[in-house]
């Protein structure tokens, strides 16, 4: 594996686990939905002056192709982590950034279902293997807890999070493949945003939430999830899937609650408990066997 590749396929997992630390500490500031359309509108602002020229170009490939961007847009722009934020509101950054190990058997599980793709025995057990940390998480270390188990309201919300970014993953293949990713990208920022305008708008007024009291602190947190867990994830990320397909980057997003954890400690001061170091090792050895070589089925 070539080193730019490497760099891909990590950055994101270390961005996206940032960002769960960040979103933490932005809950109760200011309103998920809200949150998650600030960054996009930041992100957006800065990339459209490097890609105009490029996103001119690739125009009449962006009208024909406007479906594909605007489904593209939804499932990650407007959704992912719109849920992502308002699951911080109720459970931790180490149980989002666990919960996220997930990913891969919903990768599979699509991949097999809807796009015909063909499932490993190492992609299956490596894939097994980390649901089985997810869910020594979702019990807190005992077993007993699985005859009585409840979710709090942000496991499950990103739980479904994970699926619409499993369905993401696949449908990125399906990108216009003479289009500049970067154009890509902006046209999935452009649609996300207009449809996050109605769900803004309902928590605003329905929402419940307290006025947002702006300070430095306030900006920081807005402009750093929309430099790097946006644009420089999501950039790094489509690379990723383009370079190895859709499999191989879901697995590597299972490297996010390592940094979360060390992250966790250093920021919030919310040291793991024991049952996060199990799963934490079920979801790294869920990675190494998912990568041993494959045999197909």
């Amino acid at each position: 594996m070539r080193p730019s590749t490497l760099v891909f396929l990590v950055v994101p997992p270390l961005m996206w686990a940032s960002n769960a630390i960040v979103g933490r500490m932005a809950a109760g500031a200011i309103p998920p939905v809200t949150l998650n359309f600030l960054r996009w509108v930041v992100a957006i602002l800065v990339l459209l002056p490097f890609v105009w020229q490029r996103l001119k170009q690739d125009w009449p490939i962006a009208r024909q192709s406007w479906g594909i961007l605007a489904v593209t847009g939804f499932l990650s722009t407007t959704t992912y982590n719109a849920l992502q934020y308002l699951a911080l509101t109720t459970s931790s950054p180490i149980n989002i950034a666990l919960i996220t190990a997930a990913g891969p058997i919903f990768t599979l599980l699509m991949g097999r279902s809807f796009f015909q793709a063909p499932i490993s025995r190492a992609a299956s057990l490596g894939a097994v293997v980390s649901l089985l940390g997810v869910a020594w998480v979702l019990v807190r270390g005992d077993v007993l807890n699985a005859t009585r188990i409840s979710f709090v309201p942000g496991d499950l919300f990103m739980l479904l999070a994970i699926a619409l970014w499993a369905l993401y993953t696949w449908l990125l293949r399906s990108r216009p493949a003479d289009m500049s990713g970067y154009s890509v990208l902006t046209m999935q920022m452009a649609w996300g945003l207009l449809f996050a305008v109605p769900m803004v708008l309902a928590e605003l007024f329905w929402g419940g939430y307290a006025a947002i009291e702006w300070s430095p602190k306030i900006y920081s947190m807005v402009v750093y999830v929309a430099l790097g867990p946006a644009l420089l994830a999501y950039l790094c990320y489509q690379q990723a899937v383009l370079q190895t397909g859709s499999q191989l980057p879901m697995f590597f997003l299972n490297l996010t609650p390592v940094f979360a954890a060390l992250m966790s400690v250093v920021l919030l001061g919310e040291f793991p408990e024991l049952y996060h170091m199990v799963g934490l090792v079920l979801i790294v050895l869920g990675i190494v066997l998912a990568n041993l070589p494959k045999k197909a089925d």
